[in-house]
């Protein structure tokens, strides 16, 4: 149980809209205040930005949140927290856990607080990550996109300079505050540790998705012995990721685009309307397509229903949106063939309705100011997208690398996937330029004797962290285990599956692990999942009692899980 004090301010309702984080006072201990909700409480904690040489004057103020359990009353039940982490690096726990935190507690068990935090740099933990001085910059600039490498000739020597002077831009503006110094991997996982002891706990609790499996592997190679449970979910190489090599990310990508050419012609014509005589002949036709769309992109007339003026669809809007699609195939497959099918016509407007997202404030345009990054962000936002580079780019070797060192790089990435190969180069381009070095780096090794062994989840195949990602992880930790989900797409939620929930509840109430080789099958699959549309109990293909629990729950989260992909290196 926590030892931390509970404090009241205004808005004790059960969604309270006037919360604001700048009503807290930062604090070195944990004082909870209710926020949000009347099962939510919020804290702020003031840490040192340089854990090697803490200051006075350099501090950090971390955001956290806390699902308290539904039994945290009753202390013969009581399990304690969970942490949680949705991804990124720069994916918001703050908005995660209010917008799916229920789900994620039905699946360890009521018994558990979830918690999480916007880990420094992130959200409304300040100082915040914000390269640009004005919402007017930042929309100026990505107006400028210069498209995917493979678009033409030429396009690659553009991006690799915008990069450069993105990186050059955001390192002047933030300078001053001193956090890109200490934005690291490294200080986030002493962080999450210095949340855990002030909340009276002594060890760790986690669930971490994409990302959030570096931030979990490496706390548990810095703190082997203070791993009480920990589930790895859709896993990062971690030696990968930290030499900044990010080639063998993108193993499995073609395969899950195989799998849209074979499901496709499963389902036949009537589910999935770029159907075609086989899989080979539905990927011959998507290559026609591409083809035919880089030289002649197709037209979206101004419409009364958007868009207001002509817009074009390029191969570099389709390379793009196929290769988000592959995050989460059950969702998005459909709905792809259709825009394929209606592009070969010449129609752009099912890409247009398939992509189109509620545009930015007209007033953001002509706006010149922004929230200071020293002010904590009280609204719904799900992350802070300038992390991302800042935090990567800190945590892999420094990148060095001429335009033309960087071009074989863009080959040999586009080789290991045709399909997403000049779309995912934006992980390594991010880098370009940059030259401030994290103070604290965590250099290794990424194993231990974890006090309890870990748990990795992975797909068959996964589009950003695949299937051997996981393998070569646990092979660093004793005891610990892969469970494999039958399915594809990245992290497990791409494709919502009980049995994985029943084996998740398992490890985090009675410590029991799967069986090595043990394999999930998915609750559906591409182009068949008729319930998804569909929260009512019906849908639950008959499943009782805690089960049909568990698999209510993993197919709410499996509905929302855009946010584990959504926070990515910018495009350039």
């Amino acid at each position: 149980m926590t030892t931390t004090t509970s404090k009241h301010l205004k808005g004790d309702d059960d969604d309270d809209q006037n919360f604001e984080w700048a009503d807290i006072a930062p604090s070195r201990s944990i004082e909870w205040h209710p926020c949000f909700g009347r099962d939510l409480d919020c804290a702020r904690l003031d840490v040192p930005m340089d854990w090697q040489d803490p200051t006075e004057d350099l501090r950090v103020v971390l955001a956290i949140i806390r699902l308290r359990a539904a039994t945290a009353t009753n202390t013969s039940d009581y399990r304690g927290p969970v942490f949680f982490n949705p991804g990124g690096p720069g994916g918001s726990g703050i908005w995660s856990l209010r917008d799916h935190g229920k789900h994620l507690q039905t699946i360890v068990g009521p018994n558990h607080d979830i918690v999480s935090f916007d880990p420094r740099g992130i959200g409304a933990s300040v100082p915040r990550i914000e390269c640009w001085a004005s919402p007017k910059d930042r929309m100026i600039w990505d107006l400028q996109d210069v498209g995917v490498v493979d678009a033409h000739p030429g396009v690659l020597y553009d991006a690799f300079a915008r990069a450069g002077a993105f990186s050059r831009l955001c390192e002047q503006n933030l300078e001053a505050m001193g956090i890109l110094r200490h934005s690291s991997t490294t200080s986030h996982a002493r962080d999450m540790l210095e949340i855990l002891e002030k909340m009276g706990e002594t060890k760790l609790r986690y669930w971490g998705f994409s990302y959030g499996t570096v931030l979990g592997g490496t706390f548990a190679a810095m703190y082997p012995d203070k791993v009480e449970r920990m589930v790895n979910d859709g896993n990062v190489d971690y030696r990968e990721w930290f030499d900044g090599s990010y080639i063998n990310f993108l193993h499995d990508t073609d395969a899950v685009m195989d799998a849209f050419y074979d499901f496709c012609f499963q389902a036949g014509p009537l589910k999935c309307a770029f159907c075609a005589a086989s899989p080979a002949a539905i990927r011959e036709r998507l290559d026609a397509l591409l083809a035919k769309i880089l030289v002649t992109p197709v037209l979206i007339p101004p419409a009364a229903n958007g868009p207001t003026i002509p817009e074009l669809v390029t191969y570099s809007k389709v390379k793009r949106m196929i290769s988000t699609a592959l995050y989460q195939p059950i969702y998005r497959f459909r709905r792809v063939a259709e825009v394929f099918a209606a592009l070969e016509l010449g129609d752009g407007r099912p890409y247009y309705e398939y992509t189109a997202e509620p545009g930015p404030d007209p007033s953001a345009f002509c706006s010149t100011e922004s929230v200071p990054p020293t002010i904590p962000i009280s609204g719904s936002t799900e992350g802070t997208a300038d992390a991302f580079p800042a935090i990567m780019c800190s945590d892999g070797q420094p990148f060095n690398s001429t335009v033309h060192e960087f071009e074989d790089y863009a080959r040999r990435l586009q080789e290991m996937s045709n399909v997403a190969g000049s779309v995912q180069i934006v992980f390594r381009l991010s880098c370009v330029g940059r030259s401030v070095r994290p103070k604290w780096r965590f250099g290794g090794p990424f194993a231990g004797n974890t006090s309890f062994p870990i748990l990795f989840v992975a797909n068959i195949a996964d589009n950003v962290t695949p299937l051997i990602s996981a393998t070569n992880n646990s092979a660093a930790f004793p005891g610990s285990v892969v469970l494999v989900q039958n399915s594809y797409g990245h992290t497990s939620l791409a494709a919502a599956s009980t049995c994985t929930a029943r084996f998740i509840r398992a490890y985090f109430q009675d410590g029991t692990m799967p069986a090595a080789n043990t394999v999930c099958e998915p609750d559906a699959i591409p182009f068949e999942a008729a319930f998804l549309a569909r929260d009512d109990l019906d849908a639950l293909d008959n499943n009782g009692g805690s089960d049909g629990e568990l698999t209510a729950a993993i197919r709410a989260l499996s509905r929302v899980a855009s946010w584990a992909s959504n926070f990515q290196p910018r495009y350039f």
